[in-house]
């Protein structure tokens, strides 16, 4: 069953924050992740909610994300993103 992985994101040094989307790509192959938004125009249908910028990331299932987000070849990009961004991220699995 895939997992997908939502982000709300908001950039605080969007300088820096580039590098973290460079290197962020090419760690989502080996766990067979890949993006399905990345911080496209997003349009509030209900509620008080307007993030800056969101992301969902698709995974073949639930282990496989939380490996991707634990492990050592994500660590230097989450770092930066933690570092230049304030993130809300959560995984939800599909069906």
């Amino acid at each position: 069953m895939p997992a997908y992985v939502i982000v709300e994101i908001s950039v605080h040094n969007p300088v820096e924050y580039e590098e973290y989307k460079n290197l962020s790509l090419p760690s989502l192959a080996p766990f067979g992740g890949k993006f399905i938004a990345r911080g496209g125009q997003v349009v509030t249908l209900e509620g008080d909610w307007h993030p800056e910028r969101m992301v969902i990331l698709e995974f073949p299932f639930r282990e496989k994300a939380l490996e991707w987000w634990n492990s050592d070849i994500y660590a230097g990009a989450k770092a930066i993103r933690q570092r230049t961004a304030s993130t809300k991220m959560i995984i939800v699995e599909g069906i």
